[in-house]
């Protein structure tokens, strides 16, 4: 079978401290990918600038003038991860004939490469970069990020378990993805969405060499929120499951109304007034911004705004 053409694509926020590192490595490891015969000489890589603060786009583009394997994409302003992935795909979309997607730290094992062009080449259209084990990760980030896993799989939404965001696809793949017009992305539940025939090729993340993750707790959070908001309503059939807890306490607390009634039990206490009312209004309250939550995503999507806007690019 003749080699793939194929783009790497990286989308990098704030990423001055470790682009050159991530560059010299690439560049290396794609030689050795051409001079195999596993990818074409005419493979590139995309470095994707998701509107970085710092010196990242001045990098990308000195990166693009030294060497013209290397294409620069770089939006108006920061869109977000996702946005900064898809915005490169599409960008390049009719060029190549695969892409594969690694985050610009690398802590991805880009050795994996090679692993993952074979199985395209054996009909995978789709291969997911899974990681082997989280024994390097701390025992509150191995659980938290597992139970993850574990709630998007029970609420529904069909993740690839110790996946994130470093797989192949072919451009077939890509073509369908493209159909998917929602602004709130969150690619890896929409990617096993999408179909074909896909393999897996499992590795162990490394350390990051430089610089400072871009996904602390706080984000991580809103990230996985984000991802089950957008893809289950299980939380809002939870709403009516504790809609019908609290009316069945409701008429605990009735029955129990009525019988101190009947035996001449009617003194009033606070306790009894203010836990019932605290109770249900706090639940009230959740429940409404649960449903809020979901409301805003439609307000989102139904404006129709675009996911990304791209100011420039180099060496297309």
């Amino acid at each position: 079978m003749n080699p793939a053409r194929l783009l790497l694509v990286i989308p990098c926020y704030n990423e001055e401290a470790i682009l050159h590192l991530t560059y010299s490595k690439l560049s290396v490891y794609y030689n050795s990918l051409k001079q195999q015969g596993l990818i074409t000489a005419d493979s590139r890589i995309c470095f994707v600038n998701d509107g970085s603060r710092d010196k990242t786009w001045n990098i990308i583009e000195t990166l693009c003038q030294q060497d013209p394997n290397i294409i620069g994409v770089g939006l108006s302003r920061n869109f977000g991860h996702q946005s900064a992935i898809m915005a490169g795909l599409e960008k390049n979309i009719d060029n190549f004939d695969c892409f594969i997607t690694i985050d610009a730290d690398l802590q991805d094992d880009m050795n994996a490469i090679a692993a993952m062009v074979e199985k395209h080449r054996d009909g995978a259209m789709v291969v997911y970069g899974v990681r082997g084990d989280r024994s390097s990760d701390s025992w509150f980030k191995r659980v938290t990020a597992e139970s993850f896993y574990v709630l998007m799989q029970k609420m529904g939404v069909p993740v690839v378990f110790n996946h994130a965001d470093f797989r192949l696809m072919d451009r077939r793949v890509l073509q369908e993805l493209g159909n998917f017009k929602e602004i709130n992305m969150f690619l890896r539940g929409i990617v096993p969405l999408v179909g074909f025939r896909n393999d897996k090729v499992y590795y162990n993340r490394l350390e990051r060499e430089a610089g400072e993750t871009k996904y602390p707790l706080s984000k991580m959070l809103l990230f996985a929120w984000n991802g089950i908001t957008s893809f289950s309503t299980f939380p809002m059939r939870l709403v009516l499951y504790f809609g019908v807890f609290n009316f069945l306490v409701a008429m605990i607390i009735v029955a129990y109304i009525l019988f101190s009634y009947l035996v001449g039990y009617t003194v009033p206490g606070w306790t009894s007034t203010m836990l019932p009312l605290t109770f249900f209004s706090g639940s009230n309250m959740m429940a409404l911004g649960l449903i809020g939550e979901y409301i805003g995503k439609i307000y989102e999507e139904v404006k129709g705004r675009p996911r990304y806007i791209i100011e420039k690019t180099l060496n297309e």
